[in-house]
């Protein structure tokens, strides 16, 4: 399982240093430490999660290499944001996901993660024959979850 994982890191990492090569940017401290937070990190996390996780370890790395970082992660196809309602963009890793839609709790904002139906398939192909490169696409749903219904 370890060594799935570090394979797949590698991977990952790889595809960002082959974006920023591909874009003229350096691969520098700053970059691989926000990248290496951001493949330790499980599950959604925001860039503010990131900020709070390197002053607890007292590591310097500025905010705005951390949001410039992850907008490069983004770009290269390493993170995707999934959207929460909230003010503050929330993102999760590419690798080893399949395609998965969001439900949330608006009471107590616990998430449930679901595959994709077929009809995914048919909005991806019909954007995909106008020409236009899907890099992700989210659908999101608001509820009550079960536990929070119960409780009233």
């Amino acid at each position: 399982m370890h060594n799935r994982w570090a394979v797949r890191v590698f991977g990952e990492r790889e595809k960002f240093k082959d974006y920023l090569n591909h874009t003229g940017l350096k691969v520098s401290h700053g970059r691989e430490t926000v990248f290496d937070a951001v493949m330790a990190s499980h599950g959604h996390f925001t860039a503010e999660d990131l900020v709070k996780i390197f002053q607890k370890n007292k590591r310097k790395v500025s905010r705005a290499t951390i949001y410039r970082s992850i907008r490069e992660l983004l770009e290269a196809g390493v993170i995707r944001k999934t959207a929460f309602g909230e003010k503050h963009d929330h993102y999760e890793h590419v690798y080893d996901e399949k395609l998965h839609h969001h439900a949330r709790c608006i009471r107590c904002y616990g998430v449930i993660e679901f595959p994709c139906q077929q009809c995914d398939s048919e909005y991806l192909r019909y954007l995909q024959k106008r020409g236009f490169q899907v890099l992700g696409h989210e659908m999101h749903f608001y509820g009550v979850c079960t536990r929070c219904r119960l409780r009233g």
